[in-house]
């Protein structure tokens, strides 16, 4: 059973869908960052396991996750519905140490499908920190909502970031472990909940940009 770590806040709407969705052999575990629309509920009715973080933050949220994980791989996956947790089998695949090609982590390259996928302001700041990525030696053209990789491996980067910088500081740190990482192609629609807390509006991507700033200096 490989553990699905899904950190949210107030996605009660598009919750259902998502561990829906979830593969046979892929079980939610749902970290709740302060949630007020009922999202812990919901996620214990559909069956996930649920564990909370009171401290706010996407960071938090996800390192609260990958320490309560019990699987060796472990995924993660936005719980907006903007992803389709049916790519993870093949992404699984690719970390098999009987295959000469493996990798360490296999990161998701989002490709829009569907009008207001992704907002111009999101986008733009994605393409220039990829840019700066690339330029350090770290392949990768997205900062991976949808990833999968060992969870020791994953402790063991040292990952200090709680807020909104988290994924971009794993992957400068894999970079720098000499990670072999892999990226592919997913779809990425419209999310089903509310407004994302990121990319729903010019002032969320900022706060982002400006965590994401402070890992690469």
């Amino acid at each position: 059973m490989i553990d699905v770590i899904l950190p949210c806040l107030d996605e009660a709407q598009a919750l259902p869908g998502v561990l829906a969705a979830l593969p046979p052999g892929f079980r939610g575990l749902v970290v709740d960052n302060g949630s007020t629309d009922g999202t812990p509920e919901v996620a214990a009715a559909l069956g996930a396991v649920v564990v909370h973080e009171s401290r706010r933050g996407y960071g938090a949220a996800v390192h609260t996750g990958l320490a309560a994980a019990t699987s060796e791989i472990v995924a993660f996956v936005d719980a907006d519905g903007s992803l389709d947790p049916g790519q993870l089998p093949a992404m699984v695949e690719l970390l098999d140490p009987a295959d000469d090609q493996r990798v360490d982590l296999v990161a998701g390259r989002r490709v829009p499908v569907g009008r207001g996928a992704w907002p111009w302001h999101a986008r733009a700041g994605n393409v220039a920190i990829a840019a700066l990525l690339r330029r350090r030696g770290v392949p990768v053209h997205d900062i991976a909502p949808l990833r999968v990789a060992r969870r020791q491996a994953l402790l063991d980067l040292g990952i200090t970031d709680r807020a909104f910088g988290y994924p971009l500081e794993l992957l400068v740190r894999a970079g720098a472990a000499g990670w072999r990482i892999r990226e592919i192609d997913v779809a990425y629609r419209p999310r089903t909940g509310g407004r994302s807390k990121v990319s729903g509006s010019v002032r969320g991507t900022l706060r982002a940009a400006r965590d994401m700033a402070s890992v690469l200096q």
